[in-house]
């Protein structure tokens, strides 16, 4: 089989170790053909550290029209990720985005169609998917071994970065330049991990996010919200960028007991017998289902982005299915847009989301954005991805 030619656009904190790991054959059945980047001092790390049989390029039309790429890895600032795909789809490119899918569902949502549209596999880098404790606890809950979902309830607050963070560069934390902040940046692999393990989509959201109450950031960088599903069950998820030292957490409850994945470890607090049975044939005072505490063995690696590559290549090369399809980039961020919407407009904020009245908030947000001017000019130089 011939190997998938594939382009990186983005030689930033993640396009970087993504080009190495290309380079250093960590992706079996896949050739590094082609990068780019704006930034010269970019391409001349690229020129001496990747090979001369590497192609270099300042601009990503020249990459994708250069018939040099069967396929791209887009690890630029958010607000590129939707834009840039669909002109990789358009020149015949399978994709592979980083996290975020973008910024607004809106634009993600054309994304998808163009997807679609193209037959091209489509991947997204949520490579916390890889990761052994979250598979089990997906197969968990999928069996029917906890039973009925009744609450989810996810803190992660080990997220944690100084004000020299966000000094470190224009675009960062601005509305203007990355379009929010630990939803958007940081979260956005929880976001997806909540969803994705449950099964569970909420139908509606109520948010309290604080706007640059711990860092000198206009973004939010502290967020509680609490969820309502439509099998009755209730979820909280709570994040933030300004605590130490900070918890990782999750915790599903169900009807037959309940999960907690933390440390490291995923634990079972399994019921005997499933808790509407005890209820409906107990006859006592204050009894309740006898409990056992299960440490469940978890086996496997997780692989992390080259587990993520490999997966893509392969969808490519030999028709596999995805563990991380690009189209459902879409969920988490749905989420962090109803976070935000609801904190903007203080209510609640039903799904599916309003996407024209996140988007028009989002817009007066921008245009006042104190650092607007310096952002735009950043993000139009800068392709590094961030984390």
């Amino acid at each position: 089989m011939t190997d998938v030619r594939i382009g990186v656009i983005g030689l930033g904190n993640m396009g970087t170790p993504h080009a190495k790991n290309l380079i250093n054959n960590e992706v079996p059945g896949a050739v590094l053909t082609a990068v780019c980047d704006a930034r010269a001092e970019r391409l001349d790390w690229a020129r001496q550290e990747l090979g001369g049989d590497v192609a270099l390029y300042e601009n990503m039309e020249a990459l994708i029209n250069s018939g040099q790429v069967d396929a791209v890895i887009i690890a630029t600032p958010h607000y590129y990720h939707p834009d840039m795909a669909m002109q990789a789809f358009a020149e015949g490119l399978h994709v592979l985005v980083e996290k975020p899918a973008g910024v607004y569902t809106k634009q993600v949502r054309l994304m998808n169609d163009a997807a679609a549209k193209s037959g091209k596999v489509f991947g997204m880098m949520f490579n916390q998917r890889t990761n052994p404790l979250y598979v089990k606890l997906k197969d968990l809950i999928a069996s029917g071994e906890l039973g009925e979902v009744r609450r989810t309830n996810w803190i992660i607050t080990n997220w944690y970065r100084a004000q020299s963070y966000y000094d470190s560069g224009g675009w960062r934390a601005t509305w203007a330049g990355e379009g929010g902040g630990v939803l958007i940046n940081q979260a956005p692999h929880q976001l997806d991990l909540w969803q994705w393990t449950t099964g569970l989509m909420p139908k509606r959201v109520r948010a309290f996010c604080y706007f640059g109450k711990h860092r000198n950031i206009e973004v939010e960088d502290e967020v509680t919200a609490y969820v309502e599903y439509d099998n009755g069950g209730t979820g909280v998820f709570i994040t933030t960028t300004g605590e130490a030292p900070g918890t990782n957490r999750f915790e599903v409850a169900g009807e037959r007991g309940k999960i907690v994945v933390e440390d490291d470890k995923l634990t079972f607090w399994r019921l005997r017998v499933p808790e509407p049975e005890f209820n409906r044939t107990y006859q006592g005072g204050f009894g309740q289902p006898e409990c056992w505490k299960c440490e469940v063995p978890v086996r496997g690696t997780a692989t992390q982005h080259v587990g993520i590559m490999r997966d893509w290549v392969n969808a490519i090369s030999q028709g596999t299915p995805l563990l991380a399809s690009g189209e459902e980039g879409i969920h988490g961020l749905t989420l962090s847009n109803a976070m935000l919407l609801s904190s903007w407009t203080d209510s609640w904020v039903d799904l599916p989301l309003d996407e024209d009245l996140f988007y028009q908030l989002l817009q007066e947000r921008i245009s006042k954005s104190s650092t607007a001017k310096e952002a735009d000019e950043y993000r139009k130089l800068d392709l590094s991805g961030t984390h």
